[in-house]
């Protein structure tokens, strides 16, 4: 992975999201993730956690304003651009994104195939060293509808992961996961930073991070009055 460093990797610049497109509050939202940070967003509604990532995909129609990712304004770029950036950013979500149809592997790997040059052989065997990093055996190859909530959850990390994404939206998996996962998913968040990923990391309890606080460089909460900083103790 190439590291972004000509400035912000993802800057929300006074950007106004559409309450009917997103059910955000339709306040300017003002906020700068550098290459390497890692910031926490308190959303104690899931629902509005999904949709501020969508906000920072380029996903949400905007009143005003300017949301933009590595130095690109999303609402500048032609499906071509904004397909290619999209795949620089690895997503945990809660919102349903396996296809029913697609055997899991697939599911994990696609988003690899369709935006990069990489070999299958080599997404497998990324796909494989994620997997058991994850506390997986190998890469499940039954329906996502097969799999216990544990291993989804597991799987989800996996996908997020692969491919040394850019930028990384995780809407927090470790509140009701499984306690062996903790270990894996920061070493993961540390890895992704180290190479210059910048990380939004979606919380409802403010718990689920301390044991990791001296790694967060920012603090926030999504509240019904917007994005508010909030200072670390």
């Amino acid at each position: 992975m190439e590291t972004y460093s000509a400035g912000p990797l993802l800057e929300l610049n006074k950007a106004v999201p559409s309450f009917e497109d997103s059910g955000l509050p339709p306040v300017p939202f003002n906020m700068k993730l550098m290459p390497g940070e890692c910031m926490i967003v308190e959303a104690r509604d899931p629902s509005r956690a999904t949709m501020f990532a969508d906000l920072c995909s380029g996903m949400v129609e905007l009143e005003s304003g300017q949301v933009s990712f590595m130095g690109l304004d999303w609402a500048n770029l032609q499906d071509r651009e904004l397909n290619a950036l999209r795949g620089r950013i690895g997503r945990i979500t809660r919102r349903a994104s396996w296809a029913e149809f697609m055997p899991t592997h697939l599911g994990i790997i696609l988003q690899q195939l369709h935006h990069t040059t990489r070999t299958l052989d080599d997404l497998v065997a990324e796909a494989v060293r994620r997997s058991e990093s994850f506390g997986l055996p190998g890469v499940p190859t039954v329906s996502p509808s097969l799999l216990s909530d544990t291993d989804l959850t597991r799987v989800s990390c996996v996908r997020a992961f692969m491919g040394q994404p850019h930028l990384l939206l995780l809407e927090d998996p470790l509140e009701g996961g499984p306690p062996e996962l903790y270990t894996s998913f920061l070493s993961s968040i540390t890895e992704a930073r180290d190479r210059g990923a910048g990380v939004i990391w979606l919380v409802r309890s403010n718990a689920v991070w301390q044991s990791y606080r001296q790694g967060i460089t920012s603090t926030w909460r999504l509240a019904d009055d917007g994005l508010v900083a909030v200072r670390m103790a």
